[in-house]
């Protein structure tokens, strides 16, 4: 189960929030933009931040105003039932470049080796693959898994805001660095769970 299955219990933050921005003349595809604006600062961040905490405290708002922004997109179009393959398009593109900022700009500022970045990145986009790939070959999206993204940004959040208060290393790396280990072994391990899921599905067909 992941972190997914309780966004409705945020709808009472998420749908006025959303109805708010509509009524400022934004779009759904405004909102996913502002999305990536903010993912690609918090990288930017995160980047200079093993220098300065005060980068690492503007990384955590924008991580959190990626989040936020990423959850509203889609709201905003059911509100005013403009749903659309091309805004869904443009989601998923926009989720994956955002991905890609926020872990690089962690492990590019030193925070962990880079062949464990490039462990966690990897493992982040093949599971995204494999939950739109569910779809393509008939089974239906896949979001499950042990790691979908809503559970990652909270786990980035959780573990960057105690870095703040807690800028040491703990045998070598600091809390940021071991949560890319985390995200390189769940990412792939959630990869391998939506493949078995799909593999089983096609079976049975």
């Amino acid at each position: 189960m992941t972190l997914n299955t309780y966004r409705p219990y945020i709808s009472f933050i998420l749908e006025p929030s959303a109805s708010a921005l509509s009524r400022m003349g934004l779009t759904p595809n405004n909102v996913s933009m502002l999305s990536l604006i903010f993912a690609l600062m918090s990288g930017v961040s995160y980047y200079y931040s093993p220098d300065n905490r005060l980068y690492l405290a503007a990384a955590l708002v924008f991580v959190i105003l990626n989040s936020f922004t990423d959850a509203l997109d889609g709201v905003m179009a059911r509100q005013k039932n403009i749903q659309s393959d091309r805004g869904d398009l443009l989601d998923h593109v926009i989720d994956r470049y955002a991905d890609t900022f926020i872990i690089c700009g962690i492990f590019f500022a030193g925070y962990a080796h880079w062949m464990i970045g490039a462990a966690a990145i990897t493992g982040v986009l093949i599971t995204s693959y494999m939950g739109t790939q569910a779809q393509a070959v008939g089974v239906g999206r896949d979001y499950g898994g042990i790691m979908g993204r809503a559970d990652r940004l909270a786990l980035i959040i959780m573990v960057t805001a105690a870095n703040v208060v807690y800028p040491f290393e703990i045998y070598s790396m600091q809390l940021l660095g071991w949560v890319i280990v985390v995200i390189a072994i769940m990412s792939h391990f959630t990869a391998l769970q939506r493949f078995l899921r799909i593999w089983s599905e096609m079976e049975q067909e």
